[in-house]
């Protein structure tokens, strides 16, 4: 989806001028809604409401769902995403920074245990895929090829999730990837049937530091995009994943006769 339908700036801008339009035609209530709505989406323009809502996302994973460190199972890297389109499988300027950031984590995971299998998911839309570009990283910060298993078909995570099934199954795959992406990414091995547990690197909740975290900045609306988009996912797959349960066991009908799809 484009960057703007998590914008927002973007929402308070179209909740103003429906506001301004409708004024006199909504009545009291639905206007101070409306107020309220846009507060809350300037909140998130602000540092101080990012990371709160960072805070929630990061939240939403159980402290049971992270890696212990005797954990030994395959490694899972999940793809952040490009800039533009890979030159080659040596384009790491391509990649983003979420990219390198999560490459980082699961390569200092392998050596420091240096064996097992690094998978790395992630295809995208381009002829060069990103699972491709980060597998050529790894190799440069020092696992060797025959570590390396390459996943580079899925465009989302529900699909990496699903294309891998079949080889994690029985073992305790150990996910890395963001903090804000923990919680989706969780869901969709799951659902998947995966054993899974995610890689603890860090968290992107950044302490109050000040009355200029009540100023609207940059970096606090890619904050909240960010946040937005993987809320929007996380309910986007429930769906997908009850749609999905729905069809492979339909209710019964009358008589104990199963209905057809």
């Amino acid at each position: 989806m484009p960057d703007a339908v998590f914008s927002p700036v973007a929402w308070c801008l179209l909740l103003a001028l429906v506001l301004f339009v409708l004024r006199h035609r909504l009545g009291r209530g639905w206007r101070r809604v409306g107020i309220v709505a846009c507060g809350l989406l300037v909140l998130g323009c602000m540092p101080l409401g990012a990371n709160l809502l960072e805070r929630v996302l990061e939240g939403a994973v159980p402290a049971r769902a992270y890696c212990d460190p005797g954990d030994r199972g395959p490694i899972v890297l999940l793809s952040g995403g490009v800039n533009h389109p890979p030159a080659g499988s040596a384009d790491y300027r391509a990649l983003t920074s979420e990219s390198w950031t999560r490459a980082r984590a699961a390569t200092e995971l392998w050596l420091a245990g240096r064996s097992g299998t690094l998978w790395i998911a992630g295809g995208g839309p381009y002829p060069v895929r990103e699972s491709t570009v980060l597998a050529s990283l790894a190799g440069e910060w020092g696992v060797p090829s025959s570590a390396l298993r390459v996943e580079a078909h899925s465009t989302t995570t529900r699909e990496s999730a699903r294309a891998l099934a079949g080889a994690l199954a029985g073992r305790r795959a150990r996910v890395v990837t963001s903090p804000p992406h923990r919680a989706r990414a969780l869901q969709a091995f799951e659902a998947a049937g995966i054993e899974t547990c995610v890689q603890d690197t860090g968290t992107d909740v950044v302490p109050p530091g000040g009355p200029g975290d009540l100023l609207p900045q940059a970096s606090a609306i890619g904050k909240t995009e960010d946040a937005l988009h993987e809320l929007v996912g996380i309910a986007w797959y429930r769906v997908l994943d009850w749609r999905h349960t729905t069809r492979r066991h339909p209710r019964q009908a009358g008589g104990g006769a199963q209905r057809g799809d």
